[in-house]
């Protein structure tokens, strides 16, 4: 499969396809996305009561769903029969199609489940099967101990190999892996499947997560098989001491791995082999793995074919049971990371130095791979880096000392045995430039290094594109920068930090769930915000946490209350909320109580609005107004989270907490005289004291014209360009199209002088930066795109106005700055789309609304008589309700279908 279309989202949906879908009715119904606990096919669930999804395409205009019946048995023999040996829920009728839960008897471990789904619709009734598999119980997993290399020992990545014999009559092999650390894992000198850097981290003293592999293909029936393993450190065992302190993390250790692996014969019987002292342990060639200072290796060192039942293993040693970690085991749900492209270079340029420097199109997250041939003993030295200094090599300095031994940069000594093939296998760098010292000979060829784009493997769900360059290089460009930040949880930089800062995720959340199917991975992270909270219970500032961290900061905190929320709203999932309702609230309950009059405070800000250090830093204003504004926004919501689990009488007392604050807010802030919020050290009209105020709500409905007309003057003042940090820019654009100022929205968005992002693409970014200014730390930050919100909500006029997209809003509100914009999410109910263009003078918008949902169109600038569907007149479908002309615009709610209006 061609990768780059893989990534562009092209192919990203093949793997939610249905196993089998067929309708009964004339019309074309057909379900896909099939999903158990929103994944596709699992091979391991353990939860005891999985939820069931899938979306019905191909459902002409207007169709209503009507309900379900679902069908669980042992074999897809039984279901098509209609005899489910292990549930039936029978028909449910309603309009639900996601997070229906399994209420059969228990799952038996480790099996495999078939399961159907009967969609009833008013066009008729549709139906599709598929599978999932169960994880082990704590009983089979009792076969499999934790093993590795005592402590006290050389720091160089342990090789375990274990032979078993696998009897003929083989049906099915499922090996189950989980690591404190990475294990990288093969069969007969074949890999157990494609993840790298896996399993994802936790707080190992909370989590352990474990994954599944299908490995029946890879073993040999009637004979003797070898399995063999090379355990990184990660998080785990980190050993370069570093200012969070991941060195000293509470579960530190060395790297270990527990292995079960289950073999399912013809005649029914399975058998189990795990993990103990039998298996053989030896130091392999990586001498040293770092996620953050890189990799040493010596090719001479190299055990090759550990993996193979041939191998002489005679001067290995018996592997250590070593303790287990602390927390609890746990299926990893979010998809492993991968290598999902792969780059050419571009140019290849000697420095003076003989060092030579390779360029690649665009800034990335992953590692490099050498071709390259030389003598025994000859070392070569790579640094990554996502921009160069003036001498033209790489620039790797760690300028902020985060790091006590290096940053990016791998060694390389070779065996001296033909062309030899090098990459790392346990660590990430983020890059653009590689520089190779040392390479033996002749000048390298330009494909002697390419580059791997690396990330957890979420499919790309969202797309937008306009007839404006600079918009769809904004969209293009963030998208990229949040897949090179994902490795199991949202990163804040893949060159430096690596860490998962509560609050860049908390901005970035509606972002990734519109454009990637990054749920389970935001669902995942929430339940490390939660695990990384401090005695008290709030929320540290990244998560996982090793200790760090523990200040106050509400506007960064809120991850732990507003992530769960834009999952609710983008992906319509309530468990998230169920989950967490009690540690949110307690949370919250914290941060009001050390308010004192209803004002919080914060050590983090508006970080890096324009007139900051490149390096990072708070706006020059008062704090206190984003700490409280953040504060007003966590107890709304909670209020509303409240209401959303049934619990009104504590959704009652977070509204009452919301109106004190939101009093104490306006008595603080609010200049009644001149209608502008301002605070103590104000470095003039502060543009994100105004976008917050207006954004949450929290301005007084008398005060709001004149709010709105200080921002406008405070953007004025800064010559029609942005003065905002992370907080406020991804209030600007939606705060000021909202309120009747598209057209300085406009010209804001498409400015290309300093500050803007016009000004990055004017000066060669590939990716997002961290900062506003040239001299940005980081080139691979994406917590200053979320302009990207606006471009899909107001450019294009695609947003939810419902939990999961149930309702949907479409509402262009840029189209006379435009040619055309198009914008396109998938939903829990299916894909929705809107697509507008002028023609000959006139507006063309095709809308397209999955079954489930229903749309309120807002067309600007046409009266409702002037506006036709296909050639027909507005009043005459029946698929269109509420038809009015609402001020110069036309207003109207649409039914499930696709439609094209001029």
């Amino acid at each position: 499969m061609n990768t780059s279309l893989r990534r562009r989202g092209v192919f990203t949906l093949v793997a939610l396809l249905m196993c089998v879908s067929f309708a009964h009715a004339k019309s074309d119904l057909e379900l896909q996305s099939l999903t158990t606990d929103r994944q596709a096919q699992p091979l391991s669930i353990d939860t005891p009561s999985p939820t069931f999804a899938w979306v019905v395409v191909n459902a002409p205009r207007g169709t209503i769903p009507q309900g379900y019946r679902i069908e669980v048995a042992r074999n897809v023999a039984a279901l098509a029969a209609d005899h489910p040996d292990i549930w039936d829920s029978g028909r449910i009728a309603g309009n639900t199609s996601f997070d229906i839960p399994y209420a059969g008897s228990a799952l038996t471990p480790s099996s495999r489940y078939y399961w159907k789904v009967i969609a009833h619709t008013s066009a008729g009734d549709a139906s599709a099967t598929s599978w999932f598999e169960t994880g082990p119980s704590l009983q089979q997993w009792s076969r499999a101990q934790w093993i590795g290399k005592p402590p006290g020992g050389t720091l160089a990545a342990p090789l375990l190999r274990h032979v078993f014999t696998v009897k003929s009559g083989l049906e099915s092999a499922r090996l189950y892996v989980a690591a404190g650390g990475h294990a990288d894992v093969s069969i007969n000198a074949q890999p157990a499947g494609d993840a790298v850097l896996s399993p994802d981290f936790t707080d190992y003293d909370k989590r352990v997560l474990y994954l599944a592999h299908d490995v029946t293909a890879l073993l040999q029936q009637g004979s003797a098989n070898a399995i063999g393993i090379e355990l990184g450190r990660g998080y785990y065992g980190l050993t370069n001491p570093d200012v969070w302190h991941w060195e000293k993390a509470p579960w530190h250790g060395e790297p270990r791995v527990r292995v079960l692996l289950k073999l399912c014969y013809a005649d029914g019987h399975c058998e189990f082999d795990g993990t103990d002292t039998s298996w053989r342990i030896h130091d392999g060639p990586t001498l040293l793995d770092d996620v953050y200072a890189g990799e040493t290796y010596d090719a001479r060192r190299a055990q090759q074919g550990f993996d193979t039942v041939t191998f002489d293993d005679r001067d290995w040693h018996a592997a250590a049971v070593l303790p287990a970690p602390k927390g609890v085991l746990q299926a990893q749900r979010e998809p492993p990371v991968r290598v999902v492209q792969t780059l050419q270079a571009t140019t290849v340029t000697k420095l003076r130095s003989g060092s030579y420097v390779f360029a690649f199109p665009r800034v990335i997250a992953g590692w490099a791979t050498l071709a390259v041939q030389g003598h025994a003993g000859d070392t070569l030295v790579l640094h990554y880096g996502e921009k160069l200094l003036p001498d033209g090599s790489v620039d790797d300095r760690d300028d902020h000392h985060y790091f006590e031994h290096g940053l990016q940069t791998d060694r390389i000594a070779l065996a001296g045995k033909g062309v030899e093939h090098w990459r790392s296998h346990f660590s990430w760098k983020g890059f653009r430039y590689v520089q190779v010292d040392g390479w033996p000979g002749a000048a390298p060829s330009l494909d002697a290094v390419t580059a791997q784009v690396v990330h957890s493997d979420v499919p790309v769900i969202g797309h937008f594109s306009s007839s404006n360059p600079l918009l769809d290089w904004i969209h293009t460009a963030a998208v990229d920068t949040v897949l090179n930040n994902l490795y199991g949880i949202p990163t804040d930089t893949p060159m430096y930090e690596k860490n998962g800062w509560t609050g860049d995720g908390m901005l970035g959340a509606d972002m990734m769930l519109r454009n990637v199917d990054a749920e389970t991975l935001l669902s995942k992270w929430v339940q490390d915000i939660a695990d990384a909270r401090n005695a008290d219970g709030a929320p540290l500032l990244i998560a996982p946490n090793p200790g760090w961290g523990d200040v106050r900061a509400p506007p960064w905190h809120a991850a732990y209350v507003l992530v769960p929320w834009s999952l609710y709203w983008q992906r319509g999932d309530r468990r998230v909320l169920a989950d967490h309702v009690e540690g949110m609230a307690r949370y919250v309950d914290l941060e009001y109580a050390r308010s004192p009059g209803g004002i919080a405070d914060t050590a983090l800000g508006d970080w890096v609005s324009p007139n900051t250090p490149a390096d990072g830093g708070n706006a020059p204003e008062d704090k206190r107004i984003a700490a409280t504004a953040y504060l007003y926004r966590m107890a709304d919501v909670m209020a509303q989270i409240e209401h959303v689990l049934g619990n009104d009488d504590k959704s009652r007392h977070f509204d009452a907490m919301a109106a004190r604050v939101r009093a104490a807010f306006n008595q603080q802030f609010l200049d009644s005289a001149r209608g502008l919020y301002r605070g103590q050290g104000d470095d003039g009209v502060r543009q994100t004291h105004q976008l917050l105020a207006l954004g949450f709500g929290l301005v007084p409905t008398a005060q709001r014209a004149r709010v709105v007309d200080a921002l406008v003057q405070a953007v004025h003042a800064h010559d029609d360009h942005l003065d905002t940090g992370a907080l406020g820019t991804k209030l600007l654009l939606p705060t000021l199209t909202a309120t009747g100022h598209a057209d300085l929205a406009w010209i804001v968005a498409t400015q290309t002088s300093f500050p803007s992002w016009g000004h990055w693409r004017e000066n060669g970014a590939t990716s997002l930066w961290e900062h506003w200014k040239l001299d940005a730390r980081s080139r691979g930050h994406y917590f200053l795109g979320t302009i990207d919100d606006w471009l899909f909500a107001d450019v294009a006029g695609l947003r939810p106005l419902a939990p999961g997209w149930q309702r949907i809003g479409i509402h262009p509100a840029l189209t006379a700055w435009l040619d055309r914009a198009q914008a396109d999410t998938m939903t829990p109910f299916g894909r929705t789309a809107v697509a507008w263009s002028h023609k000959s003078g006139k507006l063309q918008l095709d809308v397209d609304v999955p079954l489930g949902s229903t749309a309120e169109v807002r067309v600007p600038g046409v009266t409702p008589q002037a506006m036709t569907e296909s050639g027909r007149p507005l009043s005459t479908l029946r698929w269109i309700h509420g038809l009015r002309a609402c001020g110069a615009d036309t207003c109207f709610e649409l039914e499930s279908g696709h439609f094209s209006f001029r």
